[in-house]
């Protein structure tokens, strides 16, 4: 999760799992095999996971040639969306992601029909479709979303008939697999209606894990994609947490793997201490610009950290770092101004200076931005209309 703290955890809606469930097969054909020039797109890729995202892009210029042009239009696109990741609730960047990912998904479905036996350009089509998938959930287009599903297993099923030993395309499969096991009962009725094949829960994790080991791209997105279906599924929170430390110490200067163990360690463990230790280290990072987006991170940190205080009964140090968040007026990461406004006027309720949080209800108020996915303007508004029967 980005500093941005959007809660719950993104990760595939049911809405997607229904329509992974809807895919076609695909018809076997002559397979040309592997992935062209991987080694510099994977360089980039593990740029894009350390939040470097403009010199991500210059790697993909220097790669393509002799990297196919098709697979830099799709990482792009990749680069992109983890932008956006770091801060959800900002659509600023959406019109530029969007031309992207429709403008990978046509080059690389052309590429398809050039070179219909090339399993790579099926893998990068997949690649290019799951993108644009997760930013579809994320702004809550569902119908879309399903469609985009049915095409990426479509895509990643014939990249693997022509190239079973495409490793990064198991990945993707192995989703389909497990999902389908797991899946709540609307989709479980969906795939029986549709007689399709039903999943396996321990034969998806063998998949996903396959490509974790054995995968040229997608090593460090499978462990991040993992770490929900721990959290989410298996209940094994530890292993969790092992995957987001591990992606920490793998891309050290990205912010949102630091921010996701802080929102684990409060929201899986409620252990409000080590939560606490791991805003107040990220903070120091920022500081230090030992990080990228350091002013995103830090003000996301510290929001996250008042919280965090607050739960654990520091009523006066939330209290101060709430003012800090303020003083820093920070742009991003998006609301939290006017999120740090509300709280610390929630805190001067509880201790009874009413005067005071009536001035930080109204300054959240002023402070929010369009959109308001936070619902500051109304949660502000209700706390003034109680204010005469507090006083």
């Amino acid at each position: 999760m980005s500093p941005g703290r959007l809660r719950p955890l993104r990760g595939p809606a049911i809405w997607i799992v229904a329509a992974l469930l809807t895919a076609p097969g695909a018809a076997a054909a002559a397979p040309v095999q592997g992935l062209t020039d991987v080694a510099p797109l994977a360089h980039a890729y593990d740029q894009i996971l350390d939040a470097d995202f403009d010199q991500a892009r210059v790697t993909l210029q220097q790669a393509c040639p002799p990297a196919p042009a098709e697979a830099c239009r799709t990482l792009d696109a990749v680069a992109d969306w983890w932008r956006i990741s770091l801060d959800p609730a900002d659509r600023s960047r959406d019109a530029a992601f969007t031309q992207a990912a429709d403008g990978a998904i046509a080059a690389d479905r052309a590429w398809t029909a050039r070179e219909p036996d090339r399993a790579e350009a099926w893998f990068y089509l997949g690649g290019a479709y799951a993108t644009r998938v997760q930013w579809q959930v994320l702004r809550g287009q569902r119908l879309a979303a399903a469609r985009d599903g049915n095409r990426i297993r479509e895509a990643l099923e014939h990249a693997v008939q022509l190239d079973p030993s495409l490793q990064d395309a198991y990945f993707g499969i192995g989703l389909y697999h497990y999902y389908a096991a797991v899946a709540p009962l609307g989709a479980r009725l969906l795939r029986w209606l549709l007689m399709l094949p039903g999943g396996n829960r321990a034969q998806g994790l063998r998949e996903m894990q396959r490509t974790r080991t054995l995968g040229q791209l997608l090593r460090g997105e499978a462990d991040y994609q993992l770490h929900f279906i721990y959290l989410w599924y298996q209940h094994d929170t530890d292993g969790a947490l092992k995957l987001l430390e591990a992606l920490k110490a793998r891309y050290p200067r990205d912010p949102l793997f630091p921010a996701q163990i802080a929102s684990v360690q409060d929201l899986y463990l409620h252990d409000y201490a080590a939560s606490a230790a791991t805003d107040e280290a990220l903070i120091a990072a920022a500081r230090a610009h030992a990080v990228n987006f350091p002013e995103l991170a830090e003000a996301g940190a510290r929001f996250h950290l008042a919280v965090q205080l607050d739960a654990l009964g520091r009523t006066g140090d939330a209290a101060r770092t709430l003012q800090e968040v303020i003083a820093m007026r920070p742009a991003a990461p998006y609301s939290v101004l006017a999120r740090a406004h509300l709280h610390l006027g929630r805190l001067y309720d509880r201790t009874d200076q009413h005067a005071r949080a009536a001035q930080q209800y109204r300054a959240a108020i002023a402070s929010t931005p369009d959109g308001d996915p936070y619902h500051v303007r109304n949660r502000a508004r209700d706390a003034l209309a109680h204010e005469p029967a507090r006083r």
